[in-house]
């Protein structure tokens, strides 16, 4: 019964995202800037419902706060939504999901592996925006990894992004020249990235076959 009630309310403000997501978005261009925890609580929905690509929402709110307010308040969105996710799946569906977790050798492996460096593996997966973020929640709250070790790892891991996608928006609005840089700058960062993501698995033991 607690499921179905906490699944229909998910459901609910998925529905109501979007219907009105667009509205919420011209409000915060149009003057919801003065009420910045009420925006950090529509970033939050944004990112847990994103009928809008959140790359989007964080240019606006870059846009409309500038880099620096606009990143934090992108970052909370993201984190807070990310931890919303795994909360829900965790007490909501972890029971089932570690039958299928468990229940073929290699993807127990694999899983067993997950869980033994979650932290790093979690961390380096949010440096990288391509890596669908839902995925990484919902393996991440079937797994046995904790609450606060998932929380640190994925929050410490948004950031660069989170900063990007701001950056970016406000870069669009007052100086697009300098995108060429930030486009420059961020290239090399994720070089760096799968470098030390190639290191890292070249010493981490890896699944047999």
């Amino acid at each position: 019964m607690r499921k179905s009630f906490v699944f229909i309310g998910y459901l609910l403000i998925a529905v109501l995202m979007y219907l009105y997501g667009e509205s919420l978005l011209q409000w915060i261009r149009q003057g919801g800037t003065e009420y910045m925890l009420v925006t950090s609580i529509l970033a939050t929905f944004f990112a847990l419902f994103p009928i809008i690509p959140y790359p989007i929402i964080g240019g606006v709110l870059g846009a409309a706060y500038g880099p620096v307010a606009g990143s934090l308040i992108t970052w909370i969105g993201s984190s807070l939504a990310s931890i919303i996710m795994f909360v829900f799946v965790r007490y909501g569906y972890q029971d089932w999901g570690k039958k299928w977790l468990y229940r073929y050798e290699r993807l127990s492996k694999v899983t067993v592996l997950f869980e033994r460096n979650a932290f790093i593996t979690i961390f380096l997966t949010r440096l990288i925006p391509v890596i669908p973020s839902i995925i990484v929640n919902i393996y991440s709250a079937l797994s046995r990894v904790s609450f606060m070790r998932y929380s640190i790892a994925s929050s410490l891991g948004k950031v660069p992004s989170m900063i990007l996608f701001a950056t970016v928006g406000n870069t669009l609005v007052t100086n697009p020249s300098d995108l060429l840089y930030i486009t420059v700058f961020y290239g090399s960062f994720l070089l760096i990235v799968y470098f030390f993501f190639r290191l890292f698995n070249r010493y981490t033991p890896q699944v047999r076959k």
